[in-house]
């Protein structure tokens, strides 16, 4: 891919003798905007940036901003210079002969019948659309004439030009997104390092007042949905009376201001219901496991001891986002270059739509010594996309899967090597006679070399078996939307049955390696022997397994959409200027849930990074007390290494002291 890749190729859009626009050190090096002779043989905006759009394309330096035809132009050069010198600037290079017939240039596309006023948009000129009481315009008219001597309505331009309203929607909605992303940046970092206080704030103070913190998420995630059902009622109830709140989400369409939504009666009504189902759901889970939440609440205490004693494991999840990032900028780079490794292919393009010749491949460098521009007059070989006919092109599209495969692979095992690394550390703490004296002096770090020197082989081998389900899974995906169109449904039954499978089992063997880890870095064994030990042990102790883990899961769930919930409450009321004391320094907005949902999701991920060390810890602290059990009884010969406080939860009756 590095050798035959040019990324130029995405950075710069490519004119019809397939050169750069914009490329520093050539002719096109001032002319950054590709514009189009004949937009109007231009299907769609997704053909323009396929660059197949059947008319010359040069680069220039800007678009046009007015509109002029090669006809009235010609006309008047003698006397206005000055309109011929600027039409003649989105002619071929080179091009100055308004004596020429217009016959003669419009056959041979010296120069453009028309130009349009355009606007740049992913460099390419577009027209400049714009509605003016409901009616299309381009530059405020609704005719244009079209240098062939007729005049036609703006509206012909639609199909040519089919969704550009909807792209410069989009296009004036990032806009709006990236100024308030400008403006509002520095603030959505201060959410995030709140977030992040908070986070290890509670990690901390677990390890003195789990139950009464945990307590506190849980009720906390009730209010802040309590709240939230209480403000959609309060808005709906607010709306009522007003005109056009009534309507419905299908009446008014997909509408690119969402603030056009809230105005709806029906939006709060959906939130609002959403939001009682989960409150319910939540309270009835409370109801039914309350005892197992104690149970869990207990294992999280000792989870929180082994965490207090080693508090650099908090810290590590930095390392796996940092290889993580890594993972994913080589997969990008390499799938950049994948992508731009075809060639230049040249197609043939004729104004008659009988010539024979049209659309097929040429060499522009032989195509002026062909009989191909006698028997189709102005006929070109321009440039048509990136291709290629060679092997290596062929199999492009088995290269990109060899790339997310090997994507797949490096990311599961950075994930790996953390799981492992964490879970080695945390068995140092539990298989610790006297705790903290005999936990090792750096265990995170011990744990770390341990996983690199010893273990690579079996973190690579459980990272390789779930990439290749990952891969199935992906193209199973690609299947699926490639077929999205058929009538036949055995086969979308097929493909459906065939994604949920491997969906459980990756789902499946994500557990496994999760255990299998913890068991090498117990005992330093092969993947496979760890992964049959790991599954075996936790099926002779399916029944806490199914408690003790899941309602685990759960309770760390619910600390991170507190932390999320709560620091997205915080930020809503300071964005919203609904904070006196902030009121003057909060920035105004376009749109206020720009940086309220990029808080909201960037906390959610930061309690997760801390929260998934807590979680790993559990999982290792219990599967540490299942193995304890049954290699030790409590006698003196074979005291058992668990705590007396976990002793007394997890259900032995008796525990013989240990030895000093």
């Amino acid at each position: 891919a590095w050798v035959h890749g040019d990324p130029r190729k995405v950075i710069y859009p490519t004119d019809s003798y397939g050169q750069f626009c914009g490329q520093r050190d050539t002719l096109n090096e001032n002319k950054t905007i590709l514009f189009y002779f004949n937009i109007l043989k231009c299907a769609s905006p997704i053909v323009l940036i396929n660059l197949q759009c059947p008319t010359t394309q040069l680069c220039v330096s800007k678009c046009p901003d007015r509109f002029a035809t090669y006809i009235d132009v010609q006309a008047s050069y003698r006397y206005k210079p000055d309109q011929w010198n600027y039409f003649r600037q989105f002619c071929k290079p080179g091009f100055n002969n308004p004596r020429k017939s217009v016959a003669q240039v419009l056959r041979d596309e010296d120069c453009p019948s028309m130009i349009i006023p355009s606007r740049p948009f992913l460099k390419r000129c577009f027209p400049d659309f714009s509605t003016k009481n409901g009616v299309l315009t381009v530059a405020n008219q609704t005719t244009f004439k079209d240098g062939r001597g007729k005049t036609r309505n703006v509206t012909d331009l639609r199909e040519a030009a089919n969704g550009i309203n909807n792209v410069l929607d989009a296009r004036s909605v990032g806009m709006k997104i990236f100024e308030d992303y400008a403006i509002s940046w520095y603030w959505i970092l201060i959410g995030l390092f709140i977030a992040m206080i908070v986070s290890l704030l509670f990690l901390v103070l677990l390890r003195f007042t789990a139950g009464v913190l945990f307590w506190i998420f849980i009720f906390g995630v009730i209010g802040i949905i309590g709240y939230g059902i209480w403000h959609c009622y309060w808005e709906y109830d607010h709306l009522k009376g007003i005109p056009g709140s009534d309507l419905t989400v299908y009446d008014i369409g997909f509408q690119t201001d969402f603030r056009v939504y809230l105005q709806l009666r029906q939006t709060w009504l959906a939130f609002m219901i959403i939001l009682c189902v989960v409150e319910v759901i939540i309270i009835l889970m409370l109801i039914f496991l309350r005892n197992r939440i104690r149970i869990a609440i207990a294992l999280l205490k000792e989870g929180s001891r082994a965490i207090g004693y080693i508090m650099s494991t908090l810290f590590y999840p930095i390392i796996t986002f940092i290889l993580i990032a890594i993972c994913i900028s080589y997969w990008a780079v390499t799938a950049v270059f994948l992508a731009t490794s075809g060639e230049p292919v040249y197609k043939v393009m004729a104004n008659q739509t009988l010539c024979k010749y049209a659309n097929l491949t040429c060499d522009p460098e032989t195509f002026n010594t062909t009989n191909v521009t006698k028997l189709c007059p102005g006929a070109q070989c321009t440039f048509a996309f990136y291709g290629g006919e060679s092997l290596y092109h062929k199999y492009i599209f088995i290269f990109q899967l060899a790339n997310a495969f090997v994507f797949l692979w490096l990311v599961n095992f950075a994930i790996a090597l953390g799981q492992c690394t964490l879970a080695g550390a945390f068995a140092s703490y539990y298989w610790a006679s006297r705790k903290p004296a005999d936990i090792p002096l750096w265990p995170l770090f011990s744990s770390f070399g341990r996983a690199i020197r010893y273990h690579t082989g079996s973190l690579a081998f459980g990272a390789l078996i779930l990439a290749i389900v990952q891969l199935i899974r992906v193209i199973l995906e690609y299947l699926d939307h490639k077929l999205k169109g058929t009538q036949n449904s055995f086969t979308r039954f097929l493909l459906c049955c065939l994604k949920c499978c491997f969906w459980c089992l990756e789902r499946f063997l994500k557990f496994i390696n999760r255990n299998a880890y913890i068991m090498i870095a117990i005992y330093g064994k092969n993947f496979c022997t760890s992964a049959k030990e790991a599954f075996f042990l936790l099926m002779r102790n399916v029944v806490r397994v199914a408690v003790l883990d899941k309602v685990t899961d759960f309770l760390l769930f619910l600390g991170k959409i507190l932390v999320a919930g709560g620091v997205g409450v915080l930020a809503f009321f300071f964005f919203t200027q609904r904070i006196p004391v902030f009121a003057q320094e909060a920035p105004t907005l376009n749109y206020y849930w720009v940086p309220l949902l990029t808080v909201i999701i960037g906390s959610y991920l930061v309690a997760h990074g801390f929260f998934s060390v807590y979680a790993m810890c559990v999982d290792t602290l219990f599967l540490c007390f299942c193995e304890d059990l049954e290699r030790n009884d409590g006698s003196t010969a074979k005291p058992y290494f668990m705590s007396a406080s976990l002793h007394r939860i997890l259900g032995k009756k008796e525990l013989s002291p240990k030895k000093a």
